[in-house]
């Protein structure tokens, strides 16, 4: 069995959710099928929450007709018989019958926000189901609310998701294709909770983990992850192969494609993940497993939005304890540190996250001295295989950003990444120079040499 999942522009049109059951019709793997909410869904849902939340009953009740209407121009073109068409009115009127009945309840907290929001997932997969049915096609949809589960801290309980799951898909072995959401789960009060945004990827992973599937794939509008970004770099091309290790620090350090998250229950189980195009299904795509065959260098992402942080300890050298006192305080704000630094006296830090940084500062000048923040800095990210029988990697790097000033580098804590911390402004220009000198320099010089 494999497990398939699909995102939010992927189910955005009904042409495009078309595509999708040819897809499955055209591999004779037995799928778990993931889906996101319909493109844009999510953000108008939120923005429904936002209103009721501040008692807007009528502009809440406004969007909500908005969102509906579309959802009804969606269903029309999505199904072709008049029986079709009338289940997804009955889905339609259904599901915005109770997002209704949520703007009304007073006050509105965080649990009907939660289940405003998870409504998205909800009504693509009905619809979605009720579509294969139609077509008449061996499927069934399995509510994720059946068998997701997160503990008090938001992490999934995975050993309940394993028993849960195995447990339902032993009353299906019958049915080809079994469809269910992405995104959204219950929490310890068993009330509907979510996965955070990217969540869908993060659902494919822990199923396929759980079921020990032959591989995950995840179908995007994009033709696997690039070697940099193609918004800003103009010579980019798909890799064609990860490890674990080198996928999960691109996801981390910004590239889009692959929630961060997604990994780990694909590494733990030893799952291959396939990253295809919807578009373009004919193309390989990006596979990550735990061996590749690749080039060293594989890839350039940048994380934006950084604050780097310089701590001073006053008791100048042989401070021991100075460390474990600065981690404990970030710990205690639950603030995660990307980049680290040190010397015999100092240490300094980069987070993404400044929404304690006036608290932390204050706890931190409680035994250090701090110089003033260095806000609007990015991450440039090389990963590759960097291991320390690698010759010339770092030499590379650091020739190809000679005319950039750098604030902090990181190298040799993994085996897979080389940080930079730079000025934000830097960051096209830097990402466009390591790119001609990673990628292209040699078969260039190459070139150069073996002209007649």
């Amino acid at each position: 069995m494999q497990v398939w999942k699909f995102g939010g522009t992927s189910v955005g049109r009904p042409e495009r959710m078309h595509s999708i059951r040819e897809l499955l019709n055209g591999d004779p793997n037995r799928k778990i099928v993931v889906l996101s909410a319909l493109s844009g869904s999510t953000n108008a849902l939120i923005a429904i929450g936002e209103a009721a939340k501040t008692y807007d009953d009528a502009k809440a009740n406004s969007l909500t007709e908005d969102l509906k209407a579309h959802y009804l121009l969606f269903i029309k073109e999505l199904y072709a018989t008049e029986e079709g068409l009338e289940e997804g009115k009955n889905i339609v009127e259904t599901e915005f019958g109770f997002i209704k009945s949520l703007i009304g309840i007073k006050p509105f907290t965080i649990k009907q926000e939660k289940e405003l929001v998870a409504e998205g997932e909800i009504l693509s997969t009905k619809m979605f189901q009720a579509y294969l049915e139609e077509k008449g096609e061996n499927s069934v949809l399995l509510p994720a609310l059946d068998f997701m589960r997160i503990d008090a801290d938001g992490e999934p309980e995975l050993a309940t998701i394993e028993d849960k799951l195995v447990t339902i898909l032993n009353q299906y072995t019958d049915k080809q294709t079994i469809i269910t959401q992405g995104f959204i789960c219950r929490n310890p009060r068993e009330e509907v909770d979510n996965l955070k945004r990217g969540g869908s990827d993060y659902t494919a992973s822990l199923i396929g983990g759980a079921i020990r599937a032959d591989e995950i794939q995840i179908w995007t509008d994009i033709d696997g992850m690039h070697n940099n970004d193609p918004r800003i770099v103009k010579r980019t091309f798909p890799i064609r192969e990860l490890t674990f290790e080198e996928a999960a620090e691109l996801a981390y350090f910004g590239a889009k494609i692959l929630h961060p998250s997604t990994i780990t229950p694909a590494k733990l189980r030893g799952v291959p993940v396939r990253l295809k195009n919807t578009m373009q299904p004919e193309a390989p795509g990006t596979l990550i497993a735990n061996q590749t065959s690749d080039r060293d260098i594989k890839a350039i992402a940048a994380k934006d939005n950084i604050t780097a942080i310089y701590i001073h300890s006053t008791r100048m050298l042989n401070a021991y304890g100075f460390l474990r006192r600065v981690f404990e305080i970030f710990e205690k704000y639950k603030t995660p540190v990307d980049m680290i630094t040190t010397s015999e006296v100092s240490v300094s830090v980069t987070i993404d996250n400044s929404e304690n940084l006036e608290q932390i500062s204050a706890e931190l000048r409680e035994f250090a001295d701090l110089e003033e923040h260095d806000r609007d800095q990015n991450i440039i990210c090389i990963v590759g295989n960097f291991s320390a029988d690698k010759e010339g990697i770092a030499l590379k790097v650091l020739d190809a950003m000679k005319n950039i000033p750098i604030r902090m580098i990181s190298y040799g804590a993994s085996e897979h990444n080389l940080s930079l911390l730079i000025h934000s402004k830097y960051k096209a220009e830097a990402l466009n120079v390591l790119n001609e000198r990673l990628f292209y320099y040699e078969d260039a010089m190459k070139d150069i040499f073996t002209a007649p």
